[in-house]
């Protein structure tokens, strides 16, 4: 069994942490949050977990509304995932997310948590219209490992790894991890955090099936209208995903294994 010394686990975050992907509107949202937080409780049952993320979150409003209820908690471990609301976004501003997140690492570690992140995988791979991104993708990376690295911040660095980009670690959307990716995603973080029995997270999955070049036209032309163009919608019309929405766990409770997914 992996042992850790963690007893009181929070996560911050947007739609990723709150575990969109991962189940639905009708039984709830796991995510990897969850899955680490069971992963955690299988070497402490009686470790608290609370994830007080929220879908559609820009980083400027995971630190104004999550900041102080995750200090409250007093955890002596927190995950902050944070910057991809903002990436997609015109007018994105690296250097502001960034200080938005290394305020967040600045306070928490003072508060005595151990503090994980995570920097985001090549976009580029996962749909090639989103190559145009790529620059945002490696600036927002870099700042985030400097600043990781002032506050003695744990990375779970997910772009150098290939396993990271498979399409079947991801839902149709391409923006949220599948079940698959938000388990890997779990690993990773606990392998990151240094907890033995999960550097597995890497093993690359058989090779898909072909796909010809035609076919993967139509995939891209078919996302972009049924997701992408949804999406864009929403950002002219000033909307989130996340409006009206609170934190699913906004409080610590006891860590309980669904019985309906693996």
């Amino acid at each position: 069994m992996s042992t850790h010394p963690y007893a009181r686990y929070v996560a911050m975050g947007d739609s990723q942490t709150e575990g969109i992907g991962d189940g639905d509107e009708v039984h709830g949202y796991r995510g990897w949050a969850d899955r680490l937080a069971e992963l955690l409780a299988d070497a402490n049952p009686d470790i608290g977990y609370a994830n007080l993320a929220v879908r559609g979150r820009l980083t400027a409003g995971i630190k104004a509304e999550q900041l102080a209820p995750a200090l409250a908690l007093k955890p002596d471990l927190v995950t902050v995932m944070a910057g991809m609301n903002d990436l997609v976004r015109p007018g994105f501003d690296a250097a502001g997310v960034a200080r938005d997140i290394e305020d967040m690492f600045t306070e928490l570690t003072a508060a005595g948590a151990r503090v994980a992140t995570v920097t985001f995988p090549d976009i580029g791979r996962i749909s090639p219209l989103a190559r145009r991104a790529m620059p945002r993708v490696l600036d927002l990376n870099a700042r985030i490992r400097a600043a990781a690295d002032r506050h003695g911040v744990v990375v779970f660095d997910t772009f150098p790894h290939r396993i990271t980009t498979d399409p079947r670690l991801w839902c149709a959307d391409r923006l949220h991890a599948s079940p698959l990716g938000h388990a890997r995603i779990a690993a990773g973080m606990a392998d990151a955090l240094g907890i033995p029995g999960h550097e597995d997270w890497l093993r690359p999955l058989p090779a898909p099936p072909a796909v010809s070049p035609l076919r993967a036209a139509v995939v891209e032309a078919r996302w972009f209208a049924g997701f992408m163009g949804p999406w864009a919608w929403r950002r002219v019309r000033g909307r989130s995903t996340g409006d009206g929405r609170e934190a699913k766990r906004p409080a610590l409770g006891p860590v309980v294994v669904p019985e309906r997914a693996p």
